[in-house]
């Protein structure tokens, strides 16, 4: 058994290079090969969101309080909050976030394939945000 202690991980402010608008992440486990699985506590301010991205083995997602928005490639955008589960298939491209006026906060959990978690791509416009 391995316990690590609350507030013996730091927070850090997400990078603005993933992220748009003010997102704090709080790591929860990494665990070493053979596992792959990484969660993360992700706070997103209003209108924060992530950029567009993918997981080579998919990713769920857990909502744990406020509200907010989840769009795949082509898709529209989905209303979630706290208490739902989204999840999201190996390779499907998609971003997720705050909405306009409501903070929200997920677990965010992957696994690794080949030590990748993720693969980030192009920033979500505020046009596309804005629906």
């Amino acid at each position: 058994m391995k316990i690590i202690a609350c507030g013996s991980v730091p927070t850090i402010v997400a990078p603005e290079t993933y992220f748009t608008g003010r997102v704090l992440q709080t790591p929860i486990i990494e665990k070493e090969a053979p596992a792959r699985l990484r969660a993360t506590l992700v706070s997103f301010e209003p209108g924060a969101r992530t950029h567009w991205h993918t997981h080579p083995l998919g990713q769920t997602l857990y909502v744990t309080s406020g509200g907010g928005l989840a769009q795949s490639w082509g898709g529209p955008i989905q209303e979630i909050r706290a208490g739902d589960v989204i999840s999201f298939a190996a390779g499907e491209k998609h971003w997720h976030g705050a909405a306009p006026k409501s903070a929200m906060t997920h677990i965010a959990m992957q696994e690794a394939l080949e030590s990748v978690h993720v693969d980030w791509l192009e920033k979500v416009s505020d046009e596309q945000y804005g629906g």
